[in-house]
């Protein structure tokens, strides 16, 4: 049997032996599991893996390799990878890299060989918490002390926003929307542009002012990563732009959305993220298949005191997944209507989008 060359710490002193892949690095991030069983190159490159070190409960991991057409973004950001088995020998005619040399290129490393359903059972109890991946003859007691004197940054939005205004154009638009970059991935930017819409992303700390005079016909607010009450600016632009454009928020622009009108949020024990998660539209009591990716819920006792109304619900833990105010022409979810590869279930939110600009 090969030797061990990698493990993870935990923070509470767990260790998990296994093999490394991607980037030869040290690196101390939040641990966190995504349940999706397929979809592994969006994840690597979703923004909102800022800072995390995401556990893949699908026990195979690398088969497909990675192509050029599924980014989420340019730049990827997320922490690392914790996988049971990974294969380097894709089979894909669309593959280009495998995952090991597109995380090696962009200085991001991964693990293999660990047991992921005692790990993903332990988040689960547990809840997230600080991990280290290192070499495997690192002592525990010098990565616990590592992990003891490493803060995980509060800049996740600033680190992964655009830094200038950039455009995404389509034939025969009908409509210009302006998207507020807090780590937006690249299928929401293509949801719009299908719909008719050219896209003008800008950067998170852009003025209601500078907006305005790009003179939109409505305003959208992305996912990003981190806790929504560090995103000051987007909470005070929520509240200049509220009734003078339709908005729609996803994920953390949802959290945000909320925060403008008064409510709180809040950090779940281990979050959401998978591609599995049922959530009830209260509106039609339909039961939509959801992809997720969040460690922040909306407090629903706080929406009772604000313009809100909430419209979806989580059947698993029954969080707040969307809310609405519909004199404001403002609504958000907690989920990812555009999730690639899927499910589909919640593209109409976007067709929603689209009515309010019509109206």
């Amino acid at each position: 049997m090969k030797e061990f060359n990698k493990k993870i710490v935990l923070e509470d002193g767990e260790e998990y032996y296994g093999y490394g892949f991607g980037a030869d690095k040290e690196a101390i991030c939040e641990i966190v599991f995504n349940t999706s069983m397929v979809g592994y190159q969006e994840i690597v490159s979703d923004p909102s893996y800022t800072y995390q070190m995401v556990v893949m409960t699908y026990p195979l991991i690398g088969n497909y390799g990675i192509t050029d057409d599924d980014y989420e973004t340019k730049q990827p950001t997320i922490g690392g990878m914790i996988v049971r088995e990974y294969n380097d020998l894709p089979s894909n005619f669309r593959y280009t890299k495998t995952l090991s040399e597109y995380l090696e290129e962009n200085d991001i490393p991964g693990i293999a060989g660990i047991d992921t359903r005692k790990l993903t059972r332990s988040i689960r109890e547990k809840g997230s918490r600080k991990v280290i991946i290192t070499d495997s003859n690192t002592s525990k007691q010098k990565a616990l002390k590592k992990l003891k004197e490493t803060e995980i940054p509060k800049d996740a939005v600033a680190k992964v926003s655009c830094k200038k205004k950039w455009y995404s154009r389509t034939a025969n638009h009908k409509y210009n929307i302006v998207a507020v970059d807090c780590g937006i991935k690249l299928n929401i930017v293509r949801s719009l542009n299908k719909r008719g819409c050219n896209v003008t992303v800008v950067p998170y700390h852009t003025t209601a002012k500078e907006i305005i005079d790009l003179k939109p016909d409505g305003v959208f607010l992305s996912n990003g990563p981190g806790d929504p009450e560090d995103v000051k600016e987007v909470i005070k632009l929520v509240k200049q732009l509220r009734g003078k454009y339709p908005i729609f928020g996803i994920c953390l622009g949802h959290q945000m959305i909320s925060l403008a009108y008064g409510a709180k949020t809040y950090k779940l024990k281990f979050g959401h993220r998978g591609g599995n998660h049922p959530v009830l539209n209260l509106e039609n009591d339909k039961i939509e298949i959801t992809s997720q990716n969040h460690s922040y819920a909306v407090d629903e006792k706080s929406l009772a005191k604000t313009d809100l109304t909430v419209t979806h619900k989580n059947i698993l833990d029954d969080t707040v997944e969307g809310v609405e105010c519909k004199k404001d022409k403002v609504f958000s979810v907690q989920y990812h209507p555009e999730s690639a590869p899927g499910p589909q279930d919640s593209g109409y939110l976007f067709d929603k989008f689209i009515n309010l600009l019509e109206k």
